[in-house]
């Protein structure tokens, strides 16, 4: 063992700690120390010890500031802070008293200060006055690690790692293996361990009673700090900040307790309880100290320190989980933006944002990250690790992470794993650190189940295999056995392992895996295995096994080995004598007897010598847990049985029978052995009462020996007074206390170890209760009729153990000479008592040596065991620990010390290994021969049974006898079916209880009918469904000749999609320029062919269609007739444009004297190129075209396109194998009918005249795969019978499960394809057994004419024969040649596939070694694209500038056109001879400042005055300005006299237009010069940017360079014959052929015809070169000629314009002339007046006409009216002349006329003229109204003359 202190000395390795600091938390700090040394009271410590280093030195130094007391959100430390200042610990100096003011005094602790190791660590106990040296057991070795502890593996360095064992801390040396060990200070344990950031320092945080956290510093190992009261009894987690300058702590159960420490200064910063429920974690966040983040049970916390008004306090805020289901988190994350991401028990990663759950990340299609936990996140290299209890390490994309989202109600988010390790099967990370090894990507991983890894992230090509650097048990060792020869030990677990260990030479040997755990372990003793190689193990389903252990180099025959161990285990005998977990294991003294222990509560005892034969077993009343064997020293060979429920049996050496005694024997119970029993009564409260009887009896002796003593005093002092005062002392007796009470606990405690004293007697550690003593016992005398349950015995002697109370004794293992008792105690610590030799009763029990090594809480001591030679000890606990330590003696130890593994036995490797028994349900020896009993009785039972069925079945033959007589006798006298009933009830009470019977059992199997329905599904899915096609094999029917059909799965996902390619290629300057130039034309194209043609005007579609009127046709005549010659106009005027265009295109295609053609441009960079010396792509300066760049995306899709072309081939021959197959199910049918036929002929021929009939093929089970899925209740019912039959062998069962029962009964179903054949030929045959019959009756001699029909017959039948048979034959051939050429067919595809599977391995490797590149790939693509956009942006804002320059300059250009304009508008409005030219030209030049126009409204306020002044300001200043340049001064406001107003008014008014000119102009060029800066300004930039980009792209063109020659690495597999090998060296084919090339024929012959081509091209071009040249020089003499003929032309087009016009015009003026617009409008404009004007007067005509209708219909409605007034007057007189009438007759008096007639009379009259008036007005109104085109009126008709004469008389 290696301890600190055995390194030098701490005084030479000071000043190597640093205290970097943050300046946050330093302001947080002193922010919080002023604010809270207001409110708090001074206090101060005092100690009597000054601690020095090395020189004397005090390590203090004395600051002005008080102590800091900082308080959290919980607690407060604003009491006083007094600490308890122990040893090694700092120390403040006190005030002096005459200060009255109360002050803290903080005492600042050295940097180099170091505490001392020996000092502060815990070191074993021995008892006071004993000579028990302290080094009686020293530690050498640990074989253990506990994987299931949290962050129990830290890296220290590259070589060196750290992890706890108990209560020790161990340092690994990982190339060494050399452990050191630093101890616990506490004695009770480690809880956590960390390291500093600079892995200069680390922490063990320890457990016990307000345990310490220790800072170390390394590599000198020196205690440097020590923090204290942070936690009530453990630490669960620790960890620093990211400068290192703070570490955060959070404690286990009760408290619970956070704490920030300044742990340079040994003080708390914020404290305050972290949760109420277990915490697993707590972390600084690495971006921000001020935020912390705690995890535990079913909860996250976050946490800020927040400064407050009372100081800085620690806010936590607890997570909230929503919908999510609520979860344990191990494993989380602090992301740079604040965000946490956490993992779950689903596997499921939690993003949370502000304390929700802002999205649950899973993989596609719902699945989970992980199977199981997720332990750990990391952040590494821009990359989310995620470590899994499931085995697997996934890398996710961080941006993706840190972006997700939800998307819909559910929360979940599905992103996919960029790569993916699993590190190996039943392998469960638990944690993971990163190694720091420069150009790797290693880390450690801790497995909990049990080993450490060694892991490759790198993920590239050449990613080294997870390495298992360490491997260990797993949980609780359970058992231990050391050999008795040499220095080996076995261990074994319930992690299904037993392991092989040299603890001499401290190196682990070998180990065996089974599928049960191992429960009990035992070295086969010497007088079994001489050479000690055998083990025996006991395993926790029941089965024991021995082992054989042999060193594999010393075989005689080692073919086939590569690396050969040092050990290995050979399996040599299996048996199961138990049902359940073996608990002991136990060889007699003398070998022959080997006794098994379980929790079955039996005891098996088996024979050694005979292959362990089984002799018997006897039961026990409690489970069985340990056996032991008396020693030689007894007389008798007795079996020491301890049940854990107290009983302990004694059982003599068992009577082993003759094979033939045991041979009928039911059972192996052994039932007539003579047990002793003894029941453990609890004695533990008898023996305190009287321990307390004893104590107070001597103290009672002591008390009467003082009194006496007091008495003689005083007589001698006072004489008689004396004894009165003696007297009075005595009166007063204090009254004693009452003595402990029997207690016995009604569960009897568990009997946890002992061992043999003498014969019948033993001793035995109880737990529970009944703890803390050694109790001797004794059996009672056998009685076979007491009853072991009612027994009760009692102890007669016992041995208290000190501090054993809570701590029993666990297991016992005495030295060779039993002078040494090794205690393994629960606690974990291991206990030495010192005994005299021959001491069975333990007399002297009292010196001891203690030492906690295992954890205390969970580390009980399971096994302890001395070596063979007394010279080491070892112990395993339930903490997976297993230490080795070396005994203390006066002889020095070799230092060399190697145990010797056993020499395998001769013929070892040839014997056959036993078959094991793997399944934990089969039957134990016990239940085998029960079973085989059982089976004979029930076959005894079926006999008689089967004789019952037989006579039941003559009573059933009888009956049917006596219903067929019945049914012979006549009917009146046979009895009815139901006469024979002896009871008509029996028979529906049968059918009743049958009916409900099958009703219960449908519903008793519902459930797993429902379950095995689902399973089945399940099944189909998972197998079935990813499935287009099984594999069929079609054979050949008269070869061997075979053809299999693919088995298909569905498409793989890189054919299902096409990514989106990150990267995608930019295009070439080139290739943009080309684009941009093709676009430009294409657009002038577009704006030169665009002519704009005014649109004619369209008549509305509601209105109806109606004849024009003339004046209509004029306008439109007119408006056609002015756009016809507007088109002209404009026609000439676009021509002449046109061509005007058509001449600048011209001359700008006119190439320049150095222009050079684009495409020949084009040529020679693809001639420099393509052309010359080109390099390899393993060349160092290869360049790669930008076409042959690929990326990871480029590539997936390219495995997918191959994988959907390798899909579309295996499908397409599967399609025609299935064709094949069809087509062999049809010939079956087709021969079947033929031999069918066949047999029918053959029936009617002589058997000597029979052709052999061919053999109909069949159809294979693996012809027809789906029918292994079609079934039916025949089916499943021989499933059944073949399962019964075959359920005793388990690969038999796995064969039936698998389908091959369905095969063959499929099989017989084959015939269901040709059952209408076989229809057809059972009618057949049908029809010759008629004739068959029919031919026995007739027995005539047949006639001639018969004979000659039956011998036509007999010709035609033989023919027939024949014919059938060679088509039979036919078909068979033809069948087999199509499956002959489909299957050479399907070797080239499967040759092709082959190689396709080659290419896709290729492909796979390229793309995961692109995966690797295209983070940064991306990156530098991003960066040129980006710099490209630049560049493209600003040269479009260069040609915008441009664009905008030419426009200014166009619009300059018109401003001084229009200027020019205004001039000679105004000269020509002058005249030539106007006197006044002059003046009004000065008027119209003259310069004058003009007020600028008011940008703001609130400016046009102002007050006229001003304006006027400043008015009157510029034309004085104009004036001036005038009159400086002139000699002579004029006034422009007057106009002179004589000189035309119009002119002088319109001169000025020009004058406004000039001067809005020249200010356009200015304007103009401001702007123009400003575009002038802004372009040189772009100009300077795009060169920076293309520098730039130029930059970029080379560091992407090496870049792509490097991956190139990554991917060149690559190997990649091309078969070759030897044939196309052509590279040979003197004839033969070199060794190395590296350096060579592989090209196809085809692309070789490629090359060799390109070389004749190029020499062709070459004379081509020469050729075309030279008529270049003459080419060139004959344009340029037709150039001479071409301007010469111009000129000429030009010449007589002027002399023809002077003989024309008499002068040269303009051409183009001339052509474009064109009609006076403003005239030929108003002409229209006044025609579309007059048609206007005419359809309004239409309108009023149709108004009057309405208004004359309207007119009519009232007249002859009053003429109608006039006409029933007159009918009315009519007969008024009518009436009036019958009254006159009656009147007359009625008397004489009344003659004459009256006077009332006389006057009625005259009123009719005038009315009848004033009638006739009114007529004549309406007819004269009526000839008024004709003559004006009116209506023509019927006249009125006059009333009749008759009916007017009455009115006449």
């Amino acid at each position: 063992m290696k301890e600190p202190g055995d390194q030098d000395s701490y005084g030479e390795r000071l000043d190597r700690s640093k205290s970097p600091g943050k300046r946050s938390l330093s302001s947080l700090k002193s922010a919080s120390r002023s604010a809270v040394r207001e409110g708090n009271k001074a206090s101060e410590d005092a100690t009597d010890e000054t601690l020095t280093e090395g020189g004397g030195e005090s390590y203090l130094e004395d600051d002005d500031y008080s102590m800091e007391h900082l308080e959290g959100s919980s607690s407060s430390f604003q009491d006083d802070y007094v600490e308890t200042i122990r040893e090694s610990q700092y120390l403040e100096a006190p005030a002096s008293a005459s200060e009255g003011a109360e002050e803290e005094v903080k005492k600042k602790i050295s940097e180099n200060f170091f505490y001392d190791y020996m000092e502060l660590v815990l070191m074993p106990f021995v008892t006071p006055d004993s000579n028990i040296p302290l080094d009686l057991l020293t530690l050498v070795h640990s074989f253990g690690y506990d994987c299931k502890k949290r962050a129990n593996l830290q890296l220290l360095d590259s070589n060196t790692v750290m992890y706890i064992a108990g209560n020790q801390l161990i340092l690994l040396n990982l190339k060494t293996k050399e452990q050191i060990y630093l101890r616990s200070s506490s004695g009770r344990g480690i809880g956590v361990i960390g390291v500093h950031p600079d892995k200069t320092y680390f922490t063990v945080a320890e457990k016990g009673v307000f345990p310490k956290i220790i800072i170390y510093e390394y590599p000198s190992l020196r205690p440097y700090r020590i923090l204290r009261d942070g936690t009530e009894l453990a630490y669960a987690y620790v960890d620093f900040n990211y400068d290192g300058t703070l570490l955060a702590s959070v404690g286990s159960n009760p408290d619970h307790t956070l704490i920030i420490w300044n742990w340079k200064e040994e003080q708390p910063i914020l404290k305050t309880k972290a949760f109420s429920q277990e915490v697993f974690k707590v972390t600084f966040n690495p971006e921000d100290d001020e935020q912390l983040t705690t995890a535990g049970s079913g909860h996250i916390k976050f946490w800020e320190i927040a400064l407050t008004f009372t100081g800085l306090k620690l806010q936590g805020s607890l997570g909230r989980f929503g919908k999510t289901a609520t979860t344990d988190i191990e494993g989380y994350m602090e992301l740079p933006d604040g965000k946490v991401l956490s993992g779950s028990e689903w596997g499921n990663m939690l993003l949370w944002e502000g304390g929700l759950i802002k999205v649950e990340l899973c993989r596609a299609a719902r699945k989970s990250c992980h199977q199981g936990p997720i332990n750990q996140i990391v952040l590494d290299e821009g990359e989310v690790i995620t470590i899994g209890a499931d085995g697997c390490i996934r890398i996710w994309d961080f941006e993706t992470v840190d972006t997700a989202d939800s998307i819909d109600e559910t929360g979940l988010l599905e992103i996919e794993p960029i790569n993916e390790l699993q590190v190996g099967k039943n392998v469960k990370l638990f944690s993971m650190i990163k190694m720091n090894e420069i150009g790797s990507n290693f880390w450690l991983a801790q497995d909990a189940s049990g080993a450490i890894w060694k892991l490759d992230l790198s993920f590239s090509n050449i990613t080294q295999d997870p390495d298992c650097l360490f491997s260990f048990h797993s949980g609780a060792i359970e058992a231990l056995a050391v050999s008795p020869l040499t220095y080996l030990m076995a261990t074994t677990a319930l992690d299904c392992s037993v392991r092989i260990y040299d603890f001499a030479s401290k190196t682990p040997l070998a180990q065996m895996k089974f599928k049960q755990g191992g429960t009990a372990l035992a070295w086969v003793p010497r007088l079994v295995s001489y050479n000690g190689a055998q083990i025996i193990v006991g395993f926790e389903d029941g089965v024991v096994r021995v082992l054989e252990l042999y060193d594999p180099k010393r075989l005689t025959v080692f073919a086939g080995r590569k690396k050969v161990s040092d050990a290995d285990i050979n399996l040599k005998q299996v048996f199961k004598p138990h049902t359940a977990r073996v608990t002991a294991l136990a060889y007699e003294r003398d070998g022959e007897i080997l006794a098994t222990g379980s929790e079955d509560q039996t005891v098996f005892f088996f024979e050694v010598e005979k292959d362990y034969k089984p002799i018997g077993y006897i039961t026990t009343p409690g489970p069985v847990c340990q056996l032991i064997w008396s020693p030689n020293s007894h007389p008798d060979s007795t079996l020491l049985i301890i049940c854990e429920n107290g009983y302990v049996l004694e059982t003599p050496y068992p009577t082993i029978k003759e094979e033939e005694e045991n041979r009928d024997v039911v059972s192996y119970e052994i039932k007539d052995m003579h047990i002793k029993c003894f029941h453990f009564s609890s004695v533990k409260s008898k023996t305190l009462r009287f321990i307390e009887i004893e104590k107070r009896k001597r103290l009672k002796e002591l008390k009467e020996k003082q009194k006496e003593e007091r008495r003689k005093q005083l007589a001698a002092e006072m004489g008689g007074n004396g004894e009165k005062e003696f007297h009075a002392e005595e009166e007063e007796v204090e009254a004693e206390e009452p003595l402990p009470e029997i207690f016995i606990p009604s569960t009897p405690c568990h009997i946890l170890c002992g061992f043999y004293s003498e014969p019948g007697k033993f001793w035995v550690s109880l737990g529970g209760y009944d703890a803390g003593f050694l109790y001797h016992c004794e059996f009672p005398p056998y009685d076979k009729n007491s009853a072991i349950t009612e027994m009760k015995n009692e102890p007669f002697d016992f041995r208290r153990l000190e501090d054993t109370e809570d701590n029993p004794i666990q297991a016992i293992t005495f030295s060779i000479h039993q002078d040494l008792m090794f205690c393994g105690m629960q606690d974990g610590a291991i206990r030495v008592y010192i005994l005299s030799q021959n001491n069975p009763s333990l007399m002297n029990m009292v010196d001891y040596w203690h030492f906690n090594i295992h954890d205390n809480n969970y580390g009980c001591v399971k096994g302890i065991s001395t070596s063979f030679d007394d010279r080491f000890l070892v112990t395993t606990g339930a903490d997976s620990n297993i230490f080795v330590f070396t005994i203390f003696s006066e002889f020095e130890l070799k230092k060399s010390i190697k145990a010797k593994v056993p020499s395998p036995r001769f013929g070892i490797e040839a014997e056959p290994i036993p078959e094991d028994i793997e399944d934990p349900k089969s039957y134990s020896i016990e239940n085998a021969r029960r079973k085989r009993e059982h089976d004979k009785l029930m076959k005894e039972v079926e006999e008689i049974k089967a004789g019952k069925r037989e006579k039941l079945k003559a009573l059933r033959n009888e009956f049917w006898k006596l219903l067929e007589m019945n049914q012979e006798l006549p009917k009146h006298m046979q009895f009815k079916r139901t006469d024979f009933d002896v009871d008509s009830k029996i028979r529906a009470e049968i059918a009743r209880k049958t009916a409900f019977k099958i009703h219960e059992v449908e519903k008793e199997l519902a459930w797993e009918k429902e379950k095995h329905e689902l399973s089945l599904m399940k099944l189909q899915n998972r197998f079935r469904e990813s499935l287009e096609n099984d594999i069929i094999v079609v054979r050949a029917i008269q070869s061997d000749h075979k053809i299999s059909s693919y088995r298909l799965v569905k498409p793989s996902k890189y054919s299902k999609f096409k990514r989106i390619s990150l990267t995608e290629r930019r295009a070439s300057k080139l290739e943009r320029s080309e684009k941009e130039g093709a676009g430009r034309k294409d657009s002038q194209k577009d704006t030169g062919g665009s002519i704009s043609v005014p649109e004619e005007s369209i008549i509305e579609k509601g209105k109806k269609f109606r004849p024009k009127t003339l004046s209509e046709i004029m306008v439109e005549n007119q408006i056609e007739k002015t756009r016809k010659l507007i088109l002209k106009a404009e026609r000439a005027q676009l021509k002449i444009q046109q061509r005007k265009k058509e001449w600048e295109e011209l001359y700008k295609s006119k190439p320049q004297d150095d222009f050079e053609d684009p495409r020949d441009v084009q040529a020679i960079k693809e001639a420099q190129l393509y052309m010359g010396d080109f390099n390899l792509k393993t060349a160092p300066d290869y360049k790669i075209p930008e076409h042959m760049r690929v990326n990871a995306a480029k590539k997936k899709e390219e495995l997918g396109h191959l994988d959907s072309m390798a899909h579309s081939k295996k499908k397409n021959m599967n399609k025609c194998i299935i064709s094949l197959r069809d087509l062999k199910v049809a010939v079956i049918e087709e021969i079947q009918c033929l031999v069918q036929e066949l047999k029918t002929i053959q029936a009617t021929l002589h058997i000597s005249k029979h052709i052999p009939i061919p053999e109909v093929p069949q159809i294979y089970p693996e012809e027809v795969p789906e029918k292994r899925f079609q079934y039916d209740e025949e089916i499943l019912l021989n499933f059944k019978r073949q399962q019964i039959q075959d359920e005793k062998s388990h690969q038999l069962e796995e064969s039936a499960g698998s389908g091959g029962g369905f095969l063959r009964l499929s099989s017989r179903k084959d015939g269901d394809l040709t059952r209408d054949s076989l229809s057809k030929s059972s009618k057949a045959s049908a029809s010759s057994a008629d004739t068959a019959k029919l031919s026995e009756f007739e027995k005539v001699d047949p006639i001639d004419v018969e004979l000659e029909i039956m011998k036509r017959d007999e010709i035609k039948h033989l023919y027939m024969q024949q014919y059938l048979t060679n088509r039979i034959k036919e078909l068979i051939v033809t069948f087999d040649a199509e499956l002959r050429l489909l299957r050479h067919q399907k070797l080239k595809l499967d040759t092709q596939m082959k190689l396709s599977d080659l290419h896709h391995v290729t492909l796979f490797q390229e793309m995961l070694l692109l995966k690797n590149f295209e983070k940064q790939e991306n990156i530098l693509q991003e960066r040129v694209n980006s710099l490209d956009k630049e560049e493209q942006d600003m040269q479009w804002k260069i040609n915008e500038t441009l664009k905008e320059m030419e426009e200014k300059k166009n619009e300059i250009a018109k401003f001084q056109d229009q200027e020019k304009a205004l001039y000679a508008g105004f000269q020509a409005a002058i005249g030539e001879n106007n006197k006044f030219a002059n003046f009004l030209m000065k008027v119209l030049k003259k310069r004058i400042k003009r007020v600028k126009k008011k940008e703001v409204e609130g400016d046009a306020d102002e007050d006229e005055d001003s304006d006027e002044s400043s008015e009157e300001e510029s034309s004085l200043e104009s004036g001036e300005d005038e009159s400086g340049s002139d000699d002579e001064v004029f006034d422009d406001s007057i106009c002179p006299t004589n000189c035309d107003v119009g002119l002088f008014e319109m001169a000025l008014q020009l004058r406004e237009k000039r001067l809005d000119i020249e200010e356009a102009l200015v304007e103009e060029k401001k702007s123009i010069d400003n575009l002038k800066k802004e372009h040189d300004a772009l100009s300077k930039k795009v060169k920076i940017v293309a520098t730039n980009l130029n930059a970029a792209e080379e560091a992407l063109e090496a870049y792509q360079r490097e991956k190139q020659q990554r991917l060149n690495e690559l190997m990649v597999v091309i078969p070759l014959k030897l044939h196309q090998i052509e590279h040979v060296v003197f004839g033969e084919i070199p060794s190395d052929l590296s350096g060579t090339l592989v090209f196809s024929n085809q692309s070789l012959s490629r090359l060799q015809e390109r070389i004749t081509q190029l020499h062709e091209e070459n004379a081509k071009q020469q050729k075309l070169n030279k008529e270049c040249r003459e080419r060139r020089k004959q344009l340029i003499r037709e150039k001479r000629e071409m301007a010469k003929t111009i000129s000429k032309m030009e010449e007589t087009v002027r002399q023809l314009m002077i003989s024309k016009f008499g002068r040269v015009i303009n051409l183009e003026a001339l052509q474009t002339l064109s009609v006076n617009t403003t005239l030929e409008e108003l002409k229209i404009r006044k025609i579309r007046k007059e048609l206007l004007n005419a359809k309004e007067m239409k309108m009023w005509e149709e108004k009057i006409a309405q208004v004359r209708w309207e007119l009519m219909m009232k007249t002859k409605e009053h003429t109608k009216k006039l006409h029933q007034m007159n009918d009315l007057c009519i007969e008024k007189k009518k009436l009036d002349s019958r009254l006159n009438t009656l009147q007359n007759q009625q008397g004489n008096a009344f003659q004459g006329p009256r006077k009332a007639d006389i006057v009625a009379k005259d009123k009719v009259a005038e009315l009848i003229q004033l009638q006739a008036e009114r007529i004549l007005a309406l007819k004269e109104e009526i000839a008024l109204l004709h003559k004006k085109g009116g209506l023509i009126l019927p006249p009125i008709q006059p009333p009749q003359e008759k009916e007017m004469n009455p009115m006449g008389l």
